[in-house]
């Protein structure tokens, strides 16, 4: 088949990108990265060394994939996400390579679950995603942590398993507390001075 047009996109000679991926303009991929089949990747983004996309995945624009992580099938990456180095995105929460009679588990033999990162998101180095949960837009995660649910919008979760911190800023900072109010908290980042307004149901998550 005619590969894919990609305009502006830089693939280092050692990595494996599939005809069939879709990688927007300006998007590089480094060396012994694999991109498989229909794998969908946004413009100018940042594929690092020994990074594994699977089929199926959908990267948005501006993302930075750091070195030695896996995304697999199931996952979808909003715009301006980052992945720090040796993150793990799974797709199986009953995870068996045989069936329970012993034989060989096929496609039809389990269930991909899904998982969302959205826009604007942060996993911090060596970060597991456990599938099927969201990680909400400007959210954050400390490094090596193994996360099981939900993580709100500019929440800071860490720990195994990882548990609500704190809130962060679109700039990376935590916020303060600056009141509460009838609909949440009204929180303030202390660096660039941004308001951020964090529902009340989120801001009761907190440990």
């Amino acid at each position: 088949m005619t590969d894919v047009p990609r305009p502006n996109v830089r693939i280092h000679p050692t990595a494996d990108v599939s005809p069939k991926a879709i990688l927007g303009e300006g998007t590089s991929v480094w060396n012994q990265a694999q991109i498989r089949e229909n794998a969908k990747l946004g413009k100018t983004c940042v594929v690092s060394k020994n990074v594994y996309i699977d089929f199926d995945v959908v990267i948005g624009d501006n993302c930075k994939i750091q070195n030695n992580c896996s995304i697999y099938h199931g996952a979808t990456l909003g715009n301006g996400v980052f992945v720090g180095p040796h993150c793990i995105i799974t797709n199986d929460r009953f995870p068996r390579a045989v069936n329970a009679d012993g034989s060989a588990k096929g496609n039809a033999d389990w269930t991909v679950s899904k998982t969302r990162v959205d826009d604007g998101a942060a996993l911090g180095a060596g970060t597991i995603l456990v599938c099927g949960i969201t990680v909400g837009a400007w959210a954050m995660t400390g490094s090596g942590s193994v996360v099981t649910h939900d993580v709100p919008p500019h929440g800071l979760v860490m720990g195994n398993p990882a548990r609500l911190h704190s809130f962060v800023c679109k700039c990376g900072n935590k916020l303060q507390l600056v009141s509460q109010v009838t609909d949440g908290a009204a929180m303030s980042c202390p660096t660039c001075k941004n308001q951020t307004i964090i529902p009340k149901n989120d801001f009761e998550k907190l440990v």
